[in-house]
């Protein structure tokens, strides 16, 4: 197994990522630390994890919230031994839509504020105990890591967010690499199955996802789940500072 006797905390684990990137990490023989704020959904994830004969954990916390974040890492480090491998994926409350000159300054901001700060604070979290180790993988989620505006639909503070996050990371591996740790990011460029039916602008955006790409098709949520447990394994330890590209050809690098 890849990832065997290592210990993955993913924030927002009962989301739609957050399940493909628990169930693929879990598959693969790590420990699964499942962090969310509502137990019910967490718990839902962790018995399938079980059922597949995996080791799973759960924590009910914010990831927004500081001494939280840190008090969860440092337990898990604590009662397991490791922090090996940390990964936010929480919903970020975008509002889409709205051109940005008719959009609230609270709707542009929201997303900016939630990705950077639960992304600071749960890399920081699990950076001090990898520095201690010697080693780790932080993963980073979201957009196509092309930095190019959207345009043919109004997406609000997304991209902003998006981008400011890819900043972040590389500055980590920067900081990070002289330990052993590696930051990567996983970009999809949109992953339409998780779309919701009656949502007004579905087929738009699919449109939109699967029209760029060369392969005429977007990544699914299995897709990322086996990009990442490549990309925090031994077999892409030379790799960091850079993103895993699934986005089905929609950008080259």
């Amino acid at each position: 197994m890849l990832l065997d006797g290592r210990n993955a905390i993913v924030y927002g684990a009962a989301g739609q990522v957050g399940t493909a990137l628990a169930t693929a990490f879990a598959r693969e023989g790590a420990r699964v630390h499942l962090v969310g704020r509502t137990g019910k959904t967490l718990g839902e994830v962790a018995d399938r994890v079980r059922a597949d004969g995996g080791l799973a954990e759960t924590a009910v916390l914010d990831a927004l919230d500081e001494a939280a974040v840190d008090e969860h890492a440092d337990a898990v480090a604590a009662s397991w031994g490791s922090v090996d491998i940390s990964v936010n994926v929480i919903g970020i409350e975008d509002a889409q839509g709205t051109p940005l000159a008719e959009m609230s300054l609270e709707d542009f901001e929201r997303p900016i504020r939630i990705a950077t700060r639960s992304t600071f604070l749960t890399t920081r979290a699990a950076a001090r105990h990898m520095i201690r180790q010697r080693s780790g993988v932080i993963l980073t989620f979201g957009g196509d890591g092309g930095g190019e505006p959207i345009r043919d639909y109004a997406i609000g503070g997304l991209q902003v967010a998006l981008n400011a996050v890819d900043f972040l990371r590389r500055q980590l591996a920067a900081e990070l690499g002289a330990y052993g740790v590696r930051v990567l990011a996983l970009h999809t460029g949109g992953i339409t199955e998780g779309l919701p039916e009656d949502f007004a602008a579905r087929e738009a955006i699919t449109d939109m996802i699967v029209g760029k790409t060369m392969l005429k098709r977007a990544a699914t949520f299995a897709d990322v789940g086996n990009v990442a447990v490549f990309a925090a394994s031994d077999l892409a330890r030379s790799m960091t500072a850079t993103s895993l590209n699934i986005t089905a050809g929609a950008v080259t690098n």
